[in-house]
């Protein structure tokens, strides 16, 4: 009888696992498609230090209506309303990240895309990231580290972390992956000088990314926006 009782209680798990779908790790807002798909491909929106996902979220009515957009909320609370994807400070004018909470969000980002499959239908075949700032940096770290599930990349007044240099996946994989950088030569926030680095990086890695500057600060511009809807467009 008790293992009658012990087979009925283990069949009620299982079913219960099957049909509960774990819930997404990280905080979001979403528009969805309005050109209707079944599988529409997927446009993660990631914020950039100090903001939320309210900010690039603020143009989703904007972008291309295939898409299936996701704001994210990074996980690190500064304070009510303002987030952040690790600890960041500036020695010197230079930024100084920790790590290991950078490290923690790229593989919380990479569960977060597998996770959304049980609340969304999209093609996962088609996932793009698309991030300003820190966000930019987060984008950088998970396609260049796991680019079979990442179609492509928006780089906005971003960097390359060195860190994550040292993880990156082999030249054969990374060559599906389609990538676009932009940044400010004004940018007194990040220099664009990261971005020239990140470009000559990618081109060592038989990358061909479109690279744009503009004479702008640390900011989306107008000009910058409409060259990612161009990008987005392809």
């Amino acid at each position: 009888m008790k293992s009658i009782v012990f087979s009925l209680l283990t069949i009620l798990f299982m079913s219960s696992n099957e049909i509960i779908p774990q819930q997404p790790s990280l905080f979001y807002i979403h528009r969805e498609p309005t050109v209707k798909s079944a599988t529409p491909p997927l446009l993660l929106l990631l914020h950039g230090t100090g903001s939320n996902e309210e900010d690039l979220f603020s143009f989703a009515d904007q972008l291309p209506g295939k898409f299936l957009v996701v704001s994210i909320r990074a996980p690190y609370t500064i304070e009510r309303g303002s987030y952040t994807w690790y600890e960041l400070r500036f020695e010197n004018g230079k930024p100084i990240s920790n790590n290991v909470q950078a490290e923690q969000s790229r593989k919380t980002l990479l569960a977060f895309i597998e996770q959304l499959k049980g609340k969304h239908d999209f093609d996962a075949s088609q996932v793009y990231l698309c991030g300003f700032s820190q966000g930019g940096i987060m984008s950088y770290s998970v396609a260049l580290t796991a680019p079979e599930k990442i179609k492509g990349i928006a780089i906005m007044s971003g960097r390359l972390l060195d860190d994550v240099k040292t993880n990156v996946a082999a030249k054969e994989q990374l060559k599906k992956l389609s990538i676009f950088v932009s940044h400010g030569t004004k940018d007194n926030v990040l220099n664009v000088q990261y971005a020239r680095d990140a470009k000559t990086y990618l081109e060592s890695l038989g990358l061909t990314p479109l690279y744009k500057e503009y004479p702008e600060a640390h900011t989306i511009s107008r000009e910058m926006f409409a060259d990612l809807l161009k990008w987005l467009n392809q």
